[in-house]
């Protein structure tokens, strides 16, 4: 027995996102398919004595469904019209026939069950034609999600290339905050790679700089346009000043679209200007937060981690030979942290802070 084929697709209907089955025709048997095999299975009938009944009943099922009535085979199958569309009154007329005439076929619940008893699923791998944006990495800092505006980012997938020019493909970068810029300054465009130096949106407060990516194509002329959305958020660096003089800085970090920073920086030692990382992991199942401050590469140096578990003042460490020897930050909001870095961030957040000293 031949298995019924299926492959998970999006739902673009729910979020967080999630994905749901559709089944996959293995063919499509016309006519002709089935009258051999009625023919084959019942050999006093002649395959086109077969064929011809078909066609007689289908003609005869269509006059049916004109006079307004079904059509139903042995309680296996009913066929039948439906109505649909809008009336602004009981009186109203029906819309035109081609707008809200549609012919159904209703199968009977032993015929399902009896499908449903005996079928058997074979899973195809997820696939669609769509671009999809498989990594996102600045040029100069070489690190993953991060939207330097000094710099070019490089997009990794497939099916990316888009036509430049046309007005409504190509990709756009937005502020989950405010802010939306169609790119325009592309370095290379292909299937598989695109490289481009960034116009980033400002958004509403400084601390706003989390961002979504997307690309937009046709694949052919007269296609329909499909659009990949990068399934990570792009952070941009914050700028940090003032740490030199009387009044502390008093900047938002770690923070997604919501209108008061999760974190802010409220002070610090810094010796020269610096640029630095600050991560955040979430332990899940101790439901605490894990900050430290990180070097510009990954894998690099990190100062000690400071675990918090509500909202509150902390001292940050630094690490060895960096400028900034600690930072003082406010948890202002732990339960709004926690649930953006598990929903969005998928446990980890990194925000990169460009440290003057005035």
């Amino acid at each position: 027995m031949a298995t019924v084929q299926w492959r998970p697709e999006v739902n673009a209907l729910t979020t967080p996102q999630s994905w749901r089955p559709r089944y996959v025709a293995r063919n499509t048997n016309g006519s002709d398919v089935l009258a051999a095999r009625i023919a084959l299975k019942h050999p006093s009938l002649d395959e086109e004595f077969v064929k011809t009944t078909i066609t007689a009943l289908i003609e005869e099922i269509r006059i049916d469904l004109i006079n307004g009535d079904q059509s139903s085979l042995d309680n296996a199958i009913t066929v039948r019209l439906s109505l649909t569309g809008r009336l602004d009154s009981p009186d109203a007329p029906l819309p035109p026939a081609e707008e809200s005439v549609a012919a159904r076929a209703i199968f009977s619940r032993a015929l399902t069950e009896d499908v449903q008893r005996n079928v058997r699923f074979e899973r195809l791998p997820f696939e669609e034609k769509l671009p999809v944006i498989a990594t996102a990495e600045d040029t100069i800092f070489g690190l993953s999600d991060v939207l330097n505006p000094s710099g070019a980012l490089r997009l990794s997938g497939s099916d990316l290339s888009f036509t430049q020019g046309a007005a409504d493909e190509g990709c756009v970068i937005e502020g989950t905050r405010s802010g939306r810029t169609a790119q325009r300054r592309f370095v290379s465009v292909s299937d598989t790679a695109i490289t481009l130096l960034p116009d980033i949106p400002a958004q509403n407060e400084p601390w706003h700089n989390e961002y979504t990516l997307s690309i937009s194509t046709r694949y052919t002329e007269n296609g329909t346009l499909r659009t990949g959305i990068y399934r990570r958020r792009l952070r941009s660096p914050l700028l940090l000043t003032n740490f030199g003089n009387p009044t502390p800085p008093n900047v938002g970090i770690l923070t997604d679209k919501a209108a008061s920073p999760y974190v802010t920086v409220t002070g610090g030692s810094l010796s020269a200007d610096e640029m630095v990382r600050i991560q955040v992991i979430l332990d899940l199942h101790a439901n605490t937060l894990a900050f430290n401050l990180l070097d510009m590469t990954e894998g690099g140096k990190a100062g000690a981690a400071v675990q918090v578990i509500a909202n509150g003042a902390y001292v940050l460490p630094g690490f060895s030979g960096s400028a900034l020897s600690s930072l003082n930050i406010t948890v202002n909001n732990f339960a709004a942290l926690v649930k953006m870095i598990r929903s969005g961030y998928s446990g980890r957040l990194v925000d990169v802070l460009v440290v003057k000293t005035n």
